[in-house]
């Protein structure tokens, strides 16, 4: 099976575009700001700055028909068993929205309502005892949206709780963290999807001693009987399921430290934003489908334009944390060779992504984004109103926003070759209204919809990570020869090991 046919169809058109500067393609089309812009409840997306002209972009569009895009969106938020090496379906919308129907949606919605009188008592229990800092250990997808949602939302904090994140399993970082805590005024969630995660184990285990006794000790997980095993009562362990995959989960349980840092009603406005979005990408036509389109543009970007990364760059320091939040969503999901059926992909998917909240990241990395040898697509990302009341400071982060997104597309030239800018640095720019949990709620389903797009038009599993366990197995072997004194097959490592333990 070639990577995606209908993407050799694309060649024809990046050929006529790659000879013509995004300027002139801009300039050329007087229609374009408002054509190729999109607002979906409270997002509005400008993709004028894409590198495509209007028959490249009609071309994208039929390639969306023909790979099915609509069918697909209905199979996943229906439970169909998308992600076909594990024989599950992928149903992370059930969490959130009732967008599924049939069966299987239906029985996955139930469930996870079924949780939230369980969270809701123990969120309660928590609310009305001594504990004040609550600490979330995981990792990947058990910490990365947790974390970056306490983060970005900490303006709409109801302040009871302050949460930490515990991830690494490098020891210094719990020991930092806990010389400013007291034990019995912390309470400790271990979120691990088949809790046996190793990390969180052996944090969890550090944890637990601290802690001194398990009263304030809470676990989310897939694999309830484990947990138990590990001594954890059932009141004290909230549940997710095997169609959750982690990269997807916030929406769960594995929300729960998030839930207790915003409020239940906040949380459930986060829901209710990546509702708005599922009923979106489910319901609209392709021609207006923001999560398809975005997911359009990097399909053009990566496999008729050949750029190999992405970045992403929030104009909100709140929005810090998301490159690393989208990099697990994005390169976990696509960094994918093979198709469906087993077959090589003989093309391009996952790009890396990568990036930094500006105006700091102007001041480290733009100069090779602007006059580098490659050029690298990014997201900018801005927001309107701000939760402060410094009305300078927000006008000129906006006016820098603005320029950054102006200046790779457009360029300058000069007399000098040392300060002309190449421009035809494609971008899209996304403006939230204001930096809400219903927005974020919305802009994440948006990537995460824009991931299974991608996903649909490469014919690979969005939904699968095989690619972490070869390391994580590797390791489990080694562990042995570090604690000990096994010995290792492989001579390089063996010559490694000798180097640790003669400095130990």
């Amino acid at each position: 099976m070639r990577c995606a046919p209908w993407i050799d169809r694309l060649a024809a058109h990046a050929g006529r575009v790659i000879d013509r500067s995004l300027l002139q393609l801009i300039f050329e089309d007087a229609g374009r700001a408002e054509r190729m812009c999109l607002r979906v409840g409270p997002i509005h997306a400008s993709f004028a700055r894409q590198r495509v002209d209007a028959s490249a972009w009609q071309a994208l569009i039929d390639m969306a028909h023909v790979a099915g895009l609509p069918a697909a969106f209905r199979a996943l938020v229906d439970g169909a068993k998308v992600n076909g090496t594990e024989q599950r379906a992928a149903l992370h919308t059930a969490l959130r929205s009732d967008v599924g129907r049939g069966p299987v949606a239906a029985a996955a919605r139930a469930q996870a309502l079924a949780v939230l009188p369980q969270a809701d008592g123990l969120a309660a229990q928590l609310a009305a005892s001594d504990v004040i800092d609550v600490i979330n250990v995981g990792i990947g997808g058990s910490d990365l949206g947790p974390r970056f949602v306490v983060d970005a939302l900490r303006e709409h904090s109801d302040g009871r709780f302050r949460v930490h994140f515990l991830s690494n399993v490098d020891a210094h970082a719990a020991q930092h963290l806990l010389r400013s805590l007291e034990p019995r005024r912390t309470a400790v969630i271990l979120v691990s999807k088949t809790f046996s995660t190793q990390e969180t184990l052996i944090n969890g285990g550090i944890l637990r001693a601290w802690l001194g006794d398990d009263s304030r000790l809470f676990a989310v997980s897939a694999n309830v009987d484990r947990a138990m095993a590990f001594g954890l009562p059932p009141k004290q362990i909230l549940p997710m399921w095997d169609w959750v995959g982690g990269r997807y989960s916030l929406w769960s349980a594995v929300g729960f430290s998030a839930r207790l840092a915003l409020g239940a009603s906040r949380f459930a406005e986060l829901l209710a934003g990546a509702a708005e979005m599922d009923e979106h990408v489910v319901n609209a036509p392709i021609e207006a489908s923001l999560p398809i389109w975005h997911a359009l543009t990097a399909v053009w970007n990566r496999n008729a334009m050949g750029l190999a990364t992405h970045a992403i760059l929030p104009y909100d320091d709140r929005l810090a944390r998301l490159p690393a939040f989208l990099q697990q969503l994005v390169m976990e999901s696509l960094g994918k060779s093979v198709h469906n059926d087993g077959s090589a992909v003989d093309g391009a998917t996952a790009p890396v992504i990568w990036g930094a909240p500006g105006t700091d990241s102007q001041h480290s990395f733009f100069q090779a984004l602007h006059q580098g040898t490659d050029s690298v697509p990014a997201d900018f990302i801005g927001v309107v109103r701000p939760d402060h009341a410094y009305p300078l400071s927000h006008a000129t982060l906006l006016a820098n926003l603005l320029a950054q997104s102006e200046a790779f597309a457009n360029g300058a030239e000069h007399a000098d070759p040392h300060r002309r800018y190449p421009g035809s640095r494609p971008n899209t720019l996304f403006l939230l209204d204001a930096l809400t949990p219903h927005s974020l709620g919305a802009l994440l389903a948006m990537y995460e919809h824009s991931v299974y797009a991608q996903s649909v038009l490469w014919g690979i599993n969005a939904f699968d990570q095989w690619g972490v366990e070869l390391g994580k197995k590797i390791a489990g072997d080694l562990l042995p020869a570090l604690t000990g004194s096994a010995d290792v097959a492989d001579p390089i490592t063996r010559q490694l090991l000798a180097e640790i333990r003669a400095r130990r």
